[in-house]
């Protein structure tokens, strides 16, 4: 669009001194709506009438009367005026953080504990955002946030990319996922001598558990494992239903919140799962995911002073 550049001496505030004596029919009202002096809004209308050669008021009449000059200009410029309101509330809510949407990404276990507790709390102060929470493995997701597809991700670290600031923000220790009758929930000491004749479940080669595990000194004959599930959510329904037991994360272990799951310490396997702000380089944090991101640092700041 090309700008005339004999308009540039006409700006909002001349329009909205135009505007605010036609809605009131007084230069002193108008005046005290606007928030200045009367003269100072008299000085607005004559630059006005300057810049477009027109007589906007017919003052011999007490009060001044708008001429069918400024009767037309207003029409044609209410529209417009109309348009920067509604796009400067628009830009007003977006940055105050009343409309937009969330796109979060998060590892299947890194949900119950850590991302769905905030953005509870995120979203109850703010009813009006909309939220897209996908859950998957690490690569996949960070891929998505390197694409756009997602504001940032919450998973086990990915691989490196430029395109990808990854930071640790809470670890869990691995331990024994099993039913809650097993006999294993009752032994003062579990040790992974204890875990030779279970069945043991795996999980996909692709996931950061199996990796996890893969690079750890654990026994060969425990990596070896003869069921085994495509996802940790899987995992978790096979140790419900009674199929065997599975080396997770203690996070892991609590994501249905269910009782007749356990986690049990294995008191000579340490092992730990970092969990991996996994945010862009190349693009800034919308205000949303940017307020976002503060509750999450707070809240991991909170469970750290816990432990």
């Amino acid at each position: 669009m090309k700008i005339n550049s004999d308009n540039l001496n006409i700006n909002l505030r001349h329009l909205r001194a135009l505007q605010a004596i036609a809605e009131t029919g007084s230069f002193s009202v108008a005046a005290a709506q606007l928030g200045v002096v009367p003269s100072a809004l008299s000085q607005l209308i004559r630059q006005l009438e300057a810049s477009i050669g027109g007589t906007l008021f017919d003052r011999s009449a007490r009060p001044p009367l708008m001429t069918p000059l400024a009767t037309q200009f207003l029409a044609d410029a209410l529209p417009g005026l109309e348009g920067i309101d509604r796009a400067v509330s628009r830009l007003r809510q977006t940055a105050g953080l009343e409309t937009g949407t969330l796109t979060i990404g998060a590892s299947p276990s890194a949900i119950s504990e850590l991302v769905a507790p905030v953005l509870a709390g995120f979203l109850a102060a703010r009813p009006t955002i909309r939220l897209v929470l996908h859950d998957d493995i690490a690569e996949r997701l960070a891929r998505m946030v390197a694409d756009g597809e997602l504001d940032m991700a919450v998973a086990g670290r990915a691989l490196h990319s430029p395109d990808l600031r990854q930071e640790e923000i809470a670890r869990d220790i691995f331990g024994l996922a099993c039913p809650a009758d097993h006999p294993l929930t009752r032994t003062a000491r579990v040790v992974l001598t204890d875990l030779t004749d279970l069945p043991l479940i795996g999980v996909a080669p692709e996931t950061g558990t199996h990796q996890l595990l893969a690079q750890s000194d654990l026994p060969i004959a425990l990596r070896q494992t003869r069921l085994n599930a495509h996802s940790t959510v899987a995992q978790l329904c096979m140790v419900r239903a009674g199929l065997g037991v599975a080396l997770l994360p203690q996070n892991a272990v609590s994501l249905f919140n269910d009782p007749t799951i356990r986690f049990v310490p294995v008191a000579d396997f340490t092992l730990w799962r970092s969990l991996y702000l996994i945010a862009p380089t190349r693009r800034p944090l919308s205000p949303i995911a940017q307020a976002f991101l503060i509750n999450l640092r707070q809240a991991c700041s909170l469970a750290d002073r816990a432990m």
